[in-house]
């Protein structure tokens, strides 16, 4: 176990340092975001529903980063269904050498936190109360020794509760990217997602279509195995650029099984993370500067 990490059935997790300010006399409201330290950017990546491919699509995303040559981070924020760890192939004990918890780090160096790091097996569940895991979430952003990082991903987990908004309201994101796959039913719940952050005047970076397509391996012919694509739809509904789609794969699913996705590189890794990288500095460009 980390020295300064808690299992899921010791006590909850301590204040993070520089955690957020607290009202003296009141109800605890946070009224102040955390520290980014060292970390130049942070982005969120969510979907709102589970089972679309956001886990893979962060992974993917790091990866690709980090071939260019930039310093990538990822945090799985999906405390009780935590993927990222198995699509890299990573497995704790984390410790705690004096300058935070040191987190774990991919073939290719990419820093990783998350839950499953917490326990012996990765069978074990989380079975946490949500203001355990909101705690957890900020000694996750402030209390790891991530180093410098020119980008910060978060594994936002399923849904509009407890954990998206206490990384709404206490980590300074800089902007959130949506996955959806082409179905009705996706597209509805990610818009509940985009809407909530919307509404927490978290920018909205783009919007990414998984499992798009399959290519047939016999004939080649395009297959939309889910249905027609809605993702232009959705961008232009909420005027925010599509990054990209992502076909169905199965060398994508092979090397999560084998935790080996950090090798996986293609053409539609590549031009969405190019469109990332022009979207974040599309949103700096037009902040408002202080003077």
């Amino acid at each position: 176990m980390a020295e300064s990490a808690p299992s899921p059935a010791g006590k909850p997790p301590s204040a993070p340092p520089g955690g957020p300010v607290r009202r003296p006399g009141g109800p605890g409201g946070i009224i102040q975001k955390m520290d980014k330290g060292r970390i130049a950017h942070v982005v969120a990546v969510g979907s709102g529903k589970g089972g679309v491919g956001k886990s893979s699509a962060t992974s993917l995303l790091a990866s690709e980063l980090r071939r260019r040559g930039l310093a990538v981070g990822v945090l799985d924020a999906d405390i009780t269904g935590p993927s990222v760890p198995k699509l890299y192939g990573l497995a704790g004990p984390l410790v705690d050498k004096g300058e935070g918890i040191e987190p774990a780090r991919t073939a290719s160096g990419i820093p990783v936190i998350s839950s499953q790091f917490l326990v012996e097996d990765e069978k074990t569940p989380v079975i946490w109360r949500g203001p355990l895991v909101t705690r957890l979430i900020m000694q996750f952003f402030s209390g790891v020794n991530w180093g410098p990082l020119d980008y910060l991903l978060i594994d936002m987990p399923p849904g509009t509760s407890d954990v998206p908004l206490t990384v709404f309201q206490t980590i300074p994101i800089d902007g959130m990217v949506f996955v959806l796959t082409p179905q009705d039913l996706a597209v509805l719940i990610v818009k509940k997602a985009m809407n909530m952050a919307r509404d927490l005047h978290v920018p909205l970076l783009g919007v990414i279509e998984n499992m798009a397509y399959i290519d047939c391996p016999h004939c080649g012919k395009r297959i939309d195995l889910f249905g027609p694509s809605r993702v232009e739809g959705v961008a232009r509904e909420y005027g925010i650029p599509l990054l990209g789609r992502l076909p169905l794969d199965p060398a994508i699913s092979a090397g999560g099984d084998a935790g080996t996705v950090d090798r996986y590189a293609s053409a539609d890794v590549g031009h969405i993370a190019d469109a990332l990288l022009a979207s974040i500095a599309n949103q700096e460009a037009s902040r408002p500067k202080v003077l």
